[in-house]
C-alpha cells in the first residue's frame, strides 16, 4: 500500500492554508469550521503543477456519493471538486442536493470525517437557454456564491455562438474575481454536433478582450450525460487539437460526460490534453445504488434490458423493490431513474448503518481507482496547500492576461463575426446532464 502523505488537521500548513485560503462567503457561512473549501482556480493550479493530471469533480447527487467522494479524495491526498448541476440541483431540482445547500453537505461531512484535502463547490452547467433568462441568473449567481459556491460553469452553450459569448461578457460581473470560471462551447450531446477549433477560438479571445479569464472551457468532444449508449466516447485527437489552438490563453479542458468512457480513454484525456476536471455525475449515481456497473462506470444490463442490483452491494434488497416499484409507476426509463433521487433521499438515511455505510464504500472505492490510477491526482492535496500559502490570498490571480484588442471584440464585431462562423450544432434535445 502505497504511503499516506495527507496532510492531519493539526499540521501549521493545514491551519495557514486554512486562515489564508478560505473565501469570505466560506468564512461568513463557517467561521468556526476546519473544512478547506476553497476556489475552483485552487484545484486547477494543483493539477497543472502536478502535470498531466485531472481531478473528479463529483456530482453529488446524494448525500452518500459525496461523502464516499470525500473519504476517496482524503485516502489519494488529492485536490478535489463536487458539484451539482443547475438541472440537477437548481430551482427544478431532481436531487436533494441543491446548488444552494451543497456546500452545507460538503463542510458538515468535511468536519465530521477529518477530511483536510482542499475542496471546490462547484455550480456546474448554469444552464442559459434564452436571453430571457439572463436577468434572472443574475440574482441566482450572486444567491449561490452567499450559500457556498465557489466555482461555477457559466453554460450558454444552448445558444448561437454570438450570444454564447455575448451571454457569458454580461454575466461574469455576478461571479466573484476570486472564484473559479468554467465557459463551455458545443452541447455535450455525442458524435452529433462537435466543436470546433473555430468556436472555441471565438469564444476565449471574445472573453480574454474583455478581460475574463476561465480556468476551464468545455466542449462537445463526442461524450454524452448519463448512460453511454453510442460507443463513441471521448475524442482525444479532437480535444487535443482545440487545447492546442487555446494554448496560448493558458485554459484547462473540462471534460464532461466521463461516466461510460473507458479507462483508456480517460487516462489519453489526463496524459495527451490540458483537461484537469473531470465531471462524474451518473456512475456514482448507480454505484451508490448498487448497480452493478462496468469498470468504467456504466451500468450493466441482464437480458431483459433490466438494471443489475448487487445483493450485497448499495441500498438495500427492500429499498431497491420500493425504487423499481417507484420507476415503474411513473414510467421511468433506465435513463430517467436520476429522478429517484429526490423522492427517495430520506428512504435511503433510514436505512441501518451497514447499508448506508456501505453505499459511500462503493463510490469511495470507484473514485479513489480514478484519482490514483486514471486521472494522476495523488499528493495533489499538498501541492495546492502549499500554493495557497505562497499566495496568501484565496484568490491566487488571472491564469492569463489580455492579448486580444477590445476594439475588435465590441457588441457589433461579435454578431458579425459570430454569424461567420460555419458549425453543425447537432439535433435538438434535452442535452442538460
Amino acid at each position: 500500500m502505497a504511503q499516506n502523505l495527507t496532510i492531519s488537521n493539526t499540521s501549521n500548513d493545514f491551519k495557514k492554508a486554512l486562515e489564508l485560503g478560505r473565501p469570505e462567503n466560506i468564512k461568513s457561512l463557517f467561521p468556526n469550521s476546519h473544512a478547506l473549501i476553497v476556489s475552483g482556480k485552487y484545484i486547477d493550479r494543483a493539477m497543472i503543477k502536478k502535470g498531466k493530471a485531472m481531478t473528479i469533480a463529483a456530482n453529488g447527487r446524494n448525500y452518500f456519493i459525496i461523502k464516499g467522494a470525500l473519504m476517496a479524495a482524503q485516502r489519494a491526498n488529492a485536490a478535489i471538486i463536487i458539484e451539482i448541476a443547475r438541472s440537477e440541483g437548481g430551482t427544478s431540482a431532481y436531487c436533494p442536493v441543491s446548488l444552494w445547500n451543497i456546500a452545507r453537505h460538503v463542510d458538515s461531512l468535511c468536519n465530521e470525517l477529518n477530511i483536510t484535502i482542499p475542496v471546490a463547490i462547484h455550480a456546474d452547467h448554469f444552464g442559459i437557454k434564452n436571453v430571457d433568462e439572463i436577468e434572472q441568473a443574475k440574482l441566482e449567481i450572486t444567491s449561490l456564491f452567499d450559500a457556498g459556491i465557489t466555482s461555477i460553469a457559466l453554460d450558454a452553450s444552448h445558444l448561437p455562438d454570438a450570444q454564447n459569448l455575448l451571454t457569458n461578457i454580461e454575466l461574469k460581473p455576478f461571479v466573484p474575481d476570486w472564484a473559479g470560471l468554467e465557459t463551455e462551447v458545443g452541447e455535450i450531446k455525442g458524435k452529433s454536433g462537435l466543436s470546433t477549433v473555430e468556436e472555441a477560438l471565438f469564444l476565449i479571445q471574445g472573453l480574454n478582450a474583455h478581460n475574463i479569464f476561465p480556468n476551464w472551457i468545455a466542449l462537445n468532444n463526442g461524450t454524452t450525460h448519463g448512460i453511454e449508449e453510442s460507443g463513441t466516447g471521448i475524442n482525444v485527437e479532437l480535444t487535443q487539437e482545440v487545447h492546442k489552438a487555446l494554448a496560448k490563453y493558458n485554459i484547462s479542458g473540462a471534460q464532461h460526460g466521463t461516466s461510460g468512457n473507458s479507462s483508456a480513454k480517460l487516462m489519453e484525456i489526463a496524459q495527451k490534453t490540458r483537461t484537469t476536471k473531470a465531471n462524474v455525475a451518473t456512475a456514482l449515481q448507480m454505484i451508490s445504488w448498487g448497480v452493478e456497473v462496468n469498470d468504467y462506470g456504466n451500468a450493466i444490463f441482464d437480458h431483459n434490458k433490466d438494471f443489475i442490483k448487487q445483493p450485497d452491494r448499495g441500498v438495500s434488497e427492500e429499498t431497491w423493490k420500493k425504487m423499481l416499484d417507484f420507476a415503474q409507476k411513473h414510467k421511468l426509463k433506465a435513463g430517467d431513474f436520476k429522478k429517484l433521487n429526490l423522492p427517495f433521499e430520506n428512504i435511503f438515511l433510514a436505512q441501518p448503518k451497514e447499508i448506508r455505510d456501505r453505499m459511500s464504500k462503493g463510490v469511495e472505492e470507484f473514485i479513489f481507482n480514478m484519482l490514483v490510477n486514471l486521472f494522476n491526482a495523488r499528493d495533489t492535496a499538498s501541492i495546492a496547500i502549499e500554493d495557497i500559502i505562497k499566495c496568501g490570498s484565496p484568490d491566487p490571480g488571472p491564469k492569463s492576461v489580455r492579448v486580444e484588442n477590445p476594439d475588435d471584440w465590441t457588441k457589433e464585431e461579435i454578431i458579425r463575426k459570430g454569424a461567420l462562423i460555419q458549425s453543425d450544432k447537432g439535433g435538438e434535445g434535452n442535452f442538460d446532464d
